[in-house]
């Protein structure tokens, strides 16, 4: 992820609490946040063998339900 600076430099007369204030509205303006909180919740990849064991679940529930409408029951 390349990352962007923000930068801030304080005026003359101005206070802190004005500083911080800019600096919040160019970390918001800039996107960074919403970068940050989408990656931070990003849902991972599963393994292969994960993917292998959730396909034969998959396909042993399939087998079971058409066993179940053959019989009727469902």
């Amino acid at each position: 992820m390349p990352m962007t600076n923000v930068e801030i430099k304080r005026n003359g007369t101005e206070n802190a609490l004005g500083v911080l204030r800019r600096f919040s509205r160019k970390m918001q303006e800039s996107g960074i946040i919403m970068k940050v909180k989408g990656e931070r919740y990003a849902i991972r990849p599963l393994s292969k063998l994960a993917e292998k064991n959730m396909k034969v679940k998959r396909l042993a529930r399939r087998v079971e339900v058409e066993k179940l409408k053959k019989l009727g029951k469902m």
